[in-house]
């Protein structure tokens, strides 16, 4: 069964504080409806003779359940997309399969699938109106609805920001948003759960979130505290045993009145006040590490249900994460899984190895010059789960730059070319382990490649109905036309009131252009036929799916067929612009797959 759409639920966990969570929905609602030719046929099958029948005669011709049905095993295809920029940063396109080496925990693979993709070769759906019944008046003609085919998520992170690089990071993300293409769809969140807006491809509203955003940490009050320690110098005292640290914290807290030094120097006691104060330290701080890296993967498991591509841009300072907070490894397998592409953005811009001029209590001269050193480790730990994010799953990591406008335009901008290479790996055993990839460009191409590093092979072997489900649900989650089956989409709908509107979807398949089995005089097939309702955003609505089981005779499908056989389904709507997705796949593994956009006045 196709995994249900989800909604976006905020729970408040605090008075401050909430996540986002993504519950699972239920799965489709199973109703599809034979009709027309198909319903025709079976209505005028002859009387069956009073003369015994073996049971292949008995067996009628076209039959539906709601059962998942067997399909044949297809090869397990893992696919990498891939950018190539030449020495201006401009991405190439005239590449061919033979420019490539791609390998498999540094096995040369055979790439058995290569396409070159180019932005912009999408086109916009005309929306489909039928006319409404008599008595009615006629449904004006619709506009153009733009299908999304890419998903942005820009992440702020509150809980770490600071005003100042909050506020330069929120104006350049503005000024990108203006750039988004009618195809485009963009999400806000941050870390503290506190201000987020769903996928939308509305800029007044996007602009709207973005000027809401404020600092959300819980312990930064924007005074310098005393004793002045971080969530780096923490960690150093508390797990690494620095006693350097330590003795720095230990002066600081001394000069700024934490703690009282004896007259011999600085007491036992003191350093053990200076250890708890380390330790509090350490627990907020790993507090505000769950909650940025929980948003984080919320948002991920979110966009899996996405279709087209999807990219997340997390605007960050950075942030350290240390002992048992491994999620971000959690957070890249499930990124690699679902094909999300994770960039980052250091919004501090420029790196130097100054004092901090805006502290309000600078650190002592004799403490000063390490407590520099100490800073300068920190901003180097704290980009590392940035710069690990983008670079496993085969993003971008825009960092000491101030042009934070520029950084936007690369990590949310669209390549002009990109290719997506597949090959099917050899002996792959199911372990789940992670398999390192890499792409190499054979001479004479040259350029810098951009693809994602691994992938996890699955933990248990995929049986044949559970493989056709999820290429039933890839299609369905897809924008991708296939017509592998010749089928005809057409939509109506039906407004008994000025609020809700009944939509039908009309499936025309021509059934003599499949692949049947010839078996006691019969013609067998079992095509499953699944309809999903998206709205203009691309979120999940609702769904139908239906087995239609097929053993024709030999003059049924000749003749009697000759106009195909029709399916129809129905959803209850509200007026407004949606996109039916309809995928037909065979028992041999063959896909037809297109949308229809509507619109309901």
């Amino acid at each position: 069964m196709i995994a249900a759409r989800t909604d976006t639920i905020c729970k408040h966990v605090s008075s401050r504080q909430c996540f986002i969570v993504w519950p699972k929905l239920p799965a489709f609602v199973l109703a599809v409806l034979l009709t027309s030719a198909a319903a025709a046929q079976s209505n005028s099958s002859p009387a069956a003779p009073s003369t015994p029948q073996t049971s292949s005669q008995n067996t009628p011709e076209i039959s539906s359940h709601e059962e998942t049905t067997t399909f044949k095993v297809k090869v397990n295809l893992v696919e990498v997309r891939v950018v190539v920029r030449d020495a201006k940063g401009k991405a190439v396109g005239n590449l061919k399969p033979q420019d490539f080496q791609l390998l498999d925990n540094g096995k040369p693979q055979v790439i058995s699938k290569f396409s070159v993709e180019q932005t912009g070769g999408k086109p916009t759906l005309r929306a489909e109106n039928a006319s409404q019944p008599s008595g009615e008046n006629a449904a004006q003609p619709p506009a153009p609805v733009s299908v999304p085919d890419r998903y942005i998520a820009y992440v702020f992170d509150d809980i770490h920001l600071q005003f100042p690089d909050l506020a330069q990071a929120r104006n350049a993300a503005a000024r990108q948003l203006q750039s988004l293409q009618p195809t485009d769809r963009a999400a806000i969140y941050t870390t503290s759960g506190q201000t987020r807006l769903d996928f939308t491809d509305d800029r007044s509203q996007l602009i709207a979130t973005l000027n809401r955003i404020q600092p959300r940490s819980l312990t930064n009050t924007g005074l310098t505290p005393c004793p002045n320690i971080s969530y780096y110098l923490a960690d150093a005292i508390v797990n690494r045993n620095d006693t350097q640290a330590l003795q720095i914290v230990t002066a600081d807290a001394v000069n700024c009145g934490a703690v009282v030094a004896s007259s011999v120097g600085v007491s036992a006691s003191a350093q053990a006040q200076v250890y708890g104060f380390a330790r509090r330290e350490l627990t907020f701080g790993d507090q505000e590490i769950r909650l940025s890296l929980g948003v984080l993967q919320d948002v991920i498991r979110h966009m899996a249900t996405m279709p087209g591509q999807r990219t997340v841009i997390l605007v960050s300072p950075g942030f350290m994460n240390i002992n048992e907070l491994r999620m971000e490894s959690q957070i890249a397998e499930r990124a690699l899984h679902s094909d999300i592409v994770i960039n980052a953005l250091d919004a501090q811009g420029l790196y130097t190895n100054m004092p901090d001029a805006s502290e309000q209590r600078p650190p002592s001269p004799a403490i000063a010059p390490n407590m520099l050193l100490y800073r300068t480790a920190e901003q180097q730990a704290n980009r590392d789960v940035m710069a690990d994010l983008a670079d496993t799953t085969g993003g971008i990591f825009f960092h000491n730059n101030n042009d934070l406008e520029e950084g936007f335009h690369r990590l949310a901008g669209q390549p002009e070319f990109s290719y997506l290479l597949g090959f099917a790996p050899q002996n792959l055993k199911l372990d789940g382990n992670y398999h390192k990839l890499k792409v190499n460009l054979k001479p004479p191409a040259e350029g810098t490649i951009q693809a994602r590093k691994g992938y996890y092979a699955p933990k248990e072997a995929i049986d044949a109905s559970a493989q056709a489900r999820q290429a039933i649900e890839d299609a369905v989650f897809s924008q991708e036309d296939v017509r592998e089956i010749p089928v005809e989409l057409h939509t109506q709908f039906f407004k008994p009131d000025e609020n809700d509107a009944k939509l039908s979807v009309l499936v025309r398949m021509d059934v003599r252009h499949l692949h049947f089995r010839k078996a006691d005089g019969r013609n067998n097939n079992d095509v499953t036929v699944v309809s999903a309702l998206f709205d203009r955003n691309g979120n999940f609505i609702s769904g139908s799916q239906k087995v239609l089981q097929m053993h024709l005779k030999d003059e049924t499908l000749e003749g009697r067929l000759n106009s195909g056989i029709t399916l129809k389904s129905s959803f209850d709507v509200k007026p407004g612009s949606y996109i039916v997705r309809l995928v037909v796949r065979d028992e041999d593994g063959q896909l037809a797959a297109q949308s229809s956009a509507v619109e309901i006045p």
